[in-house]
C-alpha cells in the first residue's frame, strides 16, 4: 500500500506540473508576452520559456504514463491476480473503476496531443526563431497555444474525473 501511495503522490505531481504549466502559459505567459513585447523580443521568449517547460512535461509525462501504468498493476497485485495465477497489470485494468478508465484514455489522447506539439509546431517554431521569421513563429506558436488550450481543457476534464469520477460515474 505504501508503494502504491508513492506512485499516486508521482502521479498527482506529475499532472501538478503538466496542467499547472500550461495554466500559467496560456493565461499569464504568453498574455504578458504579447501585451509588453514585439514579435521580434516576445517570439524567442516565449520559444525559449516552452524549451525549457517542455523538458519538464517530457519528465512529468513520462512519470505520469509510468505511475499510471504501475497502480494498474497493483490494483491487481492487491486482488491477488498472481496468486490465481492471472496477469496482475490485466487484472488491474480490469478491476479499476470507470472513471480510472476515463482518465486513462483522457491521458493517452493528451500525450498524443502533446507529442504533435513537440514533434511538429513547436519544432517549426525553433527553426523560425532562428531563421529570425517572427511572423513565421508568431504562426507556431499559435499553433502551440490552441493545441495547449485543448490539452489544458481536457486536463481540467482529468482531474474533475479524478476527483469526482466515483460519485459521477
Amino acid at each position: 500500500m505504501r508503494l502504491y501511495a508513492f506512485l499516486l503522490f508521482l502521479h498527482v505531481l506529475g499532472v501538478v506540473i503538466w496542467v499547472g504549466g500550461m495554466f500559467m502559459m496560456h493565461f499569464a505567459v504568453r498574455p504578458s508576452a504579447v501585451e509588453l513585447l514585439s514579435p521580434p523580443q516576445r517570439v524567442p521568449m516565449l520559444a525559449a520559456t516552452l524549451r525549457r517547460f517542455f523538458g519538464w512535461v517530457t519528465i512529468a509525462v513520462l512519470v505520469v504514463l509510468a505511475s499510471g501504468l504501475l497502480m494498474f498493476f497493483g490494483i491487481g497485485m492487491a486482488a491477488g491476480a498472481m496468486a490465481a495465477g492471472k496477469n496482475a497489470f490485466l487484472e488491474g485494468i480490469r478491476l479499476a473503476h470507470v472513471s480510472v478508465h476515463a482518465m486513462f484514455i483522457i491521458g493517452l489522447v493528451m500525450m498524443a496531443i502533446y507529442a504533435h506539439i513537440r514533434l511538429a509546431p513547436f519544432k517549426r517554431l525553433q527553426a523560425a526563431v532562428a531563421a529570425q521569421d517572427w511572423a513565421a513563429g508568431a504562426g507556431y506558436l499559435d499553433q502551440v497555444r490552441l493545441l495547449v488550450a485543448i490539452n489544458l481543457a481536457l486536463g481540467v476534464i482529468v482531474i474533475g474525473v479524478a476527483t469526482l469520477g466515483r460519485a459521477i460515474l
